[in-house]
């Protein structure tokens, strides 16, 4: 521990009431969250309190020019019962580089993994024991610099709280392909998990949700043919056994569970490319009968099995989830790697061990 972290502890812990058979997805939050604060370009005060609300100026940047990041991560417990973490090093990572092109500063790692380790041992009686289940954490990072102007904001919060949840998607999910709204282009944000991202994608997703959607798949403008992602995550294929994914080009995330599963399936010598896939192949491969999955990639889901896609009113149906090898296989994978039922022979599970009490300021 490189980093005292002061810890005030709640006097009013919520956890006696919570239900772990109904873990509704991220409205179910813990005791405490970790904070910081960006000022005089460092940061300082690194603390965790009890988990409430918190008040802004109505001037404060982030209301009004978006300076706004953040990630998605899970801690889970293995069969001994000991708090696990999932590569958090390629979370820090990607939010330092979100940080980098929505211009803002980099959060230093030694504090993130301290920040992560403390609050997890704080919060440890709140990670559920199901299997699909696990406590969500969400780092995040905002503007908060009190002035009307168009510039980089001069102070930050880097703000992280917890909530234990349930499977994101509770079955497969139906895609409709975008082909009048575009997620990112070249040159721009995809690349980042900023927010403003995802409250560009809200606008299509409830067009979808109307015509009895789940998500929409996104195509890359203005051909609307190159295939991106879907709704929030990555996507895969399986074409007559080969796994195709979209390569990012900077227009797409680059998923921590996708690049798991990359590693994965090239480990177990299944063959994976990833490329540009247009959504005509994708109608080619469904009319010959060789498009044998679709699944989306995600921290929230996991794996998502996509059991259908429209595009211009032509619905492909795919084959049922009983009988998918690859998507099946590599959520038992994460699954099995997080409960020390599969042997972690990569060293991408960090085991929480460091006592809250000895983090005391």
């Amino acid at each position: 521990m490189k980093n005292k972290i002061q810890i005030t502890r709640t006097q009013n812990s919520r956890l006696a009431t919570l239900d772990f058979n109904n873990l509704p997805f991220g409205r179910v939050f813990t005791d405490h969250m970790f904070v910081a604060d960006y000022e005089g370009g460092e940061w300082v005060n690194p603390r965790i309190e009890p988990f409430a609300p918190f008040e802004m100026h109505p001037a404060s940047m982030v209301l009004h020019y978006g300076q706004s990041i953040f990630e998605g991560m899970k801690a889970t417990k293995n069969q001994e019962g000991q708090p696990m973490l999932l590569r958090p090093e390629m979370h820090l990572h990607r939010i330092n580089a979100s940080a980098e092109r929505m211009c803002m500063p980099a959060f230093p790692k030694d504090l993130f993994l301290d920040a992560l380790h403390a609050l997890v041992g704080l919060e440890a009686d709140w990670i559920p024991s199901g299997e699909e289940s696990a406590l969500y954490l969400r780092p995040f990072m905002f503007s908060t610099d009190e002035f009307i102007g168009v510039r980089p904001s001069d102070s930050y919060k880097f703000i992280i709280f917890t909530c234990p949840v349930g499977p994101y998607y509770s079955k497969p999910v139906r895609l409709l392909a975008e082909t009048q709204y575009i997620r990112a282009g070249k040159g721009g944000t995809g690349e980042a998990k900023a927010a403003g991202n995802y409250a560009a994608s809200l606008l299509p997703a409830q067009n979808a949700l109307k015509q009895g959607f789940d998500q929409v798949m996104w195509l890359e403008g203005p051909e609307f043919k190159n295939i991106q992602e879907s709704g929030t995550m990555n996507i895969f294929f399986v074409l007559d056994g080969v796994v195709v994914t979209p390569y990012t080009d900077g227009t797409i995330l680059k998923g921590i569970t996708r690049d798991s599963f990359l590693h994965i399936l090239r480990d177990k010598g299944i063959p994976v490319e990833e490329r540009t896939i247009t959504i005509d192949e994708v109608l080619a491969a469904h009319a010959a009968g060789k498009l044998q999955e679709c699944f989306g990639a995600g921290t929230a889901a996991v794996v998502s099995h996509v059991s259908e896609i429209s595009y211009n009113g032509h619905l492909m149906t795919l084959p049922a989830i009983e009988l998918r090898k690859i998507g099946n296989m590599l959520k038992s994978e994460i699954a099995g790697l997080r409960t020390g039922r599969i042997a972690d022979t990569r060293g991408w599970m960090v085991p929480v061990e460091i006592e809250v009490d000895a983090l005391k300021g």
